[in-house]
């Protein structure tokens, strides 16, 4: 065996690493983590210091590819979602040094799905193991304070859970399709007043002249990736006063390479666009990704970011719709809450002993809290009978 860390993806072959991913998530594949790294959005490049230097894991069986793990040094917490902002304060407040630390993880991307990548008959504790190994290994020229996995599947949660991590919760809200077959079916599990407010939510769209359409493969042209990441930097600047995470070189790349995963809900008026929600979809799910607009207008990001959505994965046969970290107000458009999870490690040192059983401590009390907030977060969904709606 032999264990190497690598500063580009672009080290490995696609097909070597492609085959130990399912084939269908879009986030794990070689193509999206390239487009990071070659457009700018991940690494040092062209003078663009980002903070997340690309430190990908991998296991050779003499010349066969037999384990991957998307990982990065980080020198910040920006970009995570599941965010540690207070462990790196509480760090701070002991003298210790929390940055760099290795982070296996998706950037950018809060979305759920395989972050250990192992050929056939390769166990993920196995893996685990030579991680552990290989991370001694980069310790000795980077010191690390921990580790840290994010947004793991279910069967890599089992994995980092029986090897003894730290375990953290956090809440997301989740469509999943109840067999309808019509955007209409769907109305008709809500309450009679939710349902007759989304009816006119999207009448009001209609009535101020903007058309939906949905966009994908060849529509999505280079003027096209233009206007989108001039969409994605207002919106970001709007909020951050920043332009974002991610170079107008990585989404074209992402067009060039992704285009059948991408789904584009476009809002035009007078066969101007003016609004867009970017998607990226698997064989079962859509993912709500990034969204921007040129002007307001009312309900216009609901209907391109929720009720375009909702019904592209009805006409799709699509079972869930992840429509991106955050915001409650997901609950009243049929979005449940749903637990997902964080898994740290951190370095064993008699200085640091403390502050990790403090945090270890965090991690518990924070479980039983999002566990009750889930849980009180369902009562506002707004099914009619949510004993007939599988959550």
């Amino acid at each position: 065996m032999q264990l190497q860390w690598l500063d580009s993806i672009s080290k490995v072959k696609a097909a070597d690493w492609n085959a130990l991913f399912p084939a269908d998530y879009p986030f794990s594949r070689y193509e999206f983590l390239q487009a990071l790294e070659l457009g700018g959005s991940v690494g040092s490049s062209s003078g663009r210091e980002t903070g997340w230097l690309v430190r990908h894991f991998v296991v050779w069986q003499e010349d066969k590819l037999i384990a991957a793990v998307p990982a990065y040094i980080k020198l910040h917490s920006y970009g995570e979602y599941l965010f540690d902002w207070s462990f790196a304060e509480a760090y701070q407040n002991y003298g210790l040094e929390y940055y760099p630390k290795l982070l296996l993880a998706i950037p950018f991307t809060p979305a759920e799905g395989p972050r250990l990548g192992l050929a056939a008959g390769v166990d993920k504790a196995q893996v685990l193991q030579w991680l552990q190994q290989g991370v001694g290994q980069l310790n000795l020229a980077l010191p690390l304070s921990h580790l840290q996995c994010l947004y793991a599947s279910p069967d890599d949660q089992q994995a980092f859970r029986e090897a003894g991590f730290i375990e953290r919760f956090d809440v997301q809200f989740l469509w999943s399709n109840q067999n309808f077959q019509h955007f209409d079916d769907f109305l008709a599990v809500l309450t009679a007043r939710k349902r007759k407010q989304m009816r006119k939510e999207r009448s009001a769209v209609a009535e101020q002249g903007v058309v939906l359409k949905t966009l994908s493969g060849a529509d999505l042209d280079l003027a096209f990736w233009q206007q989108f990441y001039g969409f994605y930097c207002d919106t970001y600047q709007k909020r951050s006063r920043h332009n974002g995470y991610l170079t107008a070189d990585t989404f074209w790349r992402w067009g060039q390479t992704m285009a059948n995963q991408i789904v584009i809900f476009a809002a035009f008026v007078n066969d101007q666009m003016v609004a867009a929600s970017l998607c990226f979809q698997s064989d079962t799910s859509l993912y709500g990704r990034y969204w921007g607009c040129k002007q307001d207008f009312s309900f216009l990001h609901f209907e391109c970011c929720y009720y375009s959505g909702i019904e592209y994965c009805i006409k799709q046969g699509l079972q869930f719709f992840d429509a991106g970290a955050q915001g409650e107000h997901k609950l009243q458009r049929g979005f449940a809450p749903v637990l997902r999870h964080g898994f740290y490690r951190f370095t064993e040192k008699a200085e640091h002993k403390a502050i990790n059983e403090a945090i270890a401590r965090y991690c518990q009390q924070e479980q039983r809290a999002l566990v009750l907030y889930q849980q009180e977060a369902q009562d506002s969904l707004p099914f009619a009978n949510r004993t007939d709606i599988k959550l």
